[in-house]
């Protein structure tokens, strides 16, 4: 179970670097609109469901408490990227503008986060070194 968390984390790393993609095609779009977001959109959605059902795996794989709430916290941070692109939609104008800042900050906190989660999960995956008696 702990190596299909393993896999699922570099899967969920692999659609977050794939969502900067998206979201660098869409603004870089010759005429960028709202139908240019719509793949980053929608992979937005996915990663959330993704960061979950990584959530619920460390969980069932008795995963260290901390790799749990990390994994959470991706979760989290994901909903928070909607939450961000509502406020920023709501507000208009310059203020709108400088509050959907705020989700390329929160996007690479999701990537600092899901890093460490991998970085965790390969520290857990290697042997201890044994330990050599005294003669």
């Amino acid at each position: 179970m702990r190596k299909f968390f393993a896999g699922l984390a570099a899967l969920q790393m692999l659609a977050i670097v794939t969502q900067f993609f998206l979201a660098a095609s869409g603004a870089f779009d010759t005429a960028p609109n709202e139908e240019s977001f719509q793949p980053h959109r929608a992979l937005g959605g996915g990663i959330v469901l993704i960061a979950v059902l990584v959530t619920v795996v460390a969980a069932i794989a008795r995963m260290p408490g901390r790799l749990i709430g990390m994994s959470g916290l991706v979760a989290g941070l994901a909903i928070v990227q909607f939450v961000i692109n509502g406020i920023a939609t709501a507000l208009d104008g310059t203020a709108g503008g400088l509050v959907f800042g705020l989700h390329a900050v929160n996007g690479l906190a999701i990537v600092a986060v899901a890093g460490a989660v991998i970085r965790q999960t390969r520290q857990l995956s290697v042997p201890a070194a044994p330990v050599r008696q005294a003669p």
